[in-house]
């Protein structure tokens, strides 16, 4: 059973620094935090994702990039303009990359307050960083693993990021349920948001781009929304008054 508490540790931390640093704080502002609480989430985000450590520079940029030219060739990452999932997850991956290590040029709309902390950057980019966690999954798992096909859930730790990324960027443009008619596919992958901390109201959010709750309908509980209130009354950050309007 230590190996199923391992993996959901690691699937929900890894989901709550993506949905709460990197898409709701670096991608769209909804909420500001102070220069010292950036970094400490900085941190938290590099140790929750650890061999898949997604930069809060490049994921706030390609994302202001997807909500602007969703569904379009520009999209960063549509099914629309993909063969498969793997395709399209290989061109986000190559799009990701030349914002990083910025070997294209930006739209200034898209870079503006992106945070930057280049020593985490660069740490959580290197390789040998992304082998030195992912090695310590595997001794972990050599350690407590009590069943050869526990040995399967491993490539989704070395890949945690990615996969997240790839459940709503392809199937949450592809199946799903609709609250609001949008000008591209994007639509409420679950009526109940268990699995993704929120994220999987891709239909809501694309409506409604800085809301800081993705849920609309009484069931659509969005599990990320009650940390963001308890750090507003703790003052860790500091939520927006008028964040159901988009960031643009």
């Amino acid at each position: 059973m230590i190996i199923l508490y391992f993996f959901l540790a690691h699937w929900y931390l890894s989901l709550f620094a993506q949905t709460f640093f990197l898409h709701r704080y670096a991608a769209h502002q909804m909420f500001t935090m102070k220069p010292f609480w950036e970094k400490v989430f900085y941190i938290l985000t590099y140790i929750f994702q650890g061999s898949s450590f997604l930069s809060p520079y490049a994921y706030g940029v390609m994302h202001r990039m997807h909500h602007a030219y969703a569904d379009t060739e520009k999209d960063p990452h549509s099914p629309s303009y993909s063969k498969n999932l793997f395709d399209m997850m290989w061109k986000t991956k190559n799009i990701y990359n030349d914002i990083l290590n910025k070997r294209v040029a930006i739209d200034p709309k898209f870079t503006k307050n992106v945070p930057y902390w280049g020593f985490i950057e660069k740490l959580g980019d290197q390789w040998i960083s992304r082998i030195a966690w992912g090695t310590a999954y595997s001794l972990f798992y050599i350690k407590f693993a009590t069943h050869w096909w526990m040995y399967l859930l491993l490539p989704i730790h070395f890949l945690m990021g990615p996969v997240h990324g790839a459940i709503i960027n392809w199937f949450a443009h592809r199946v799903g349920y609709i609250n609001f008619k949008v000008s591209d596919t994007a639509k409420n992958l679950l009526p109940v948001d268990f699995l993704m901390m929120g994220e999987s109201y891709h239909n809501n959010h694309h409506k409604l781009g800085g809301r800081a709750n993705f849920g609309v309908k009484w069931h659509e509980f969005d599990p990320t929304y009650p940390f963001i209130l308890a750090f507003n009354f703790l003052h860790v950050i500091k939520l927006k008054r008028n964040n159901d309007l988009n960031y643009m």
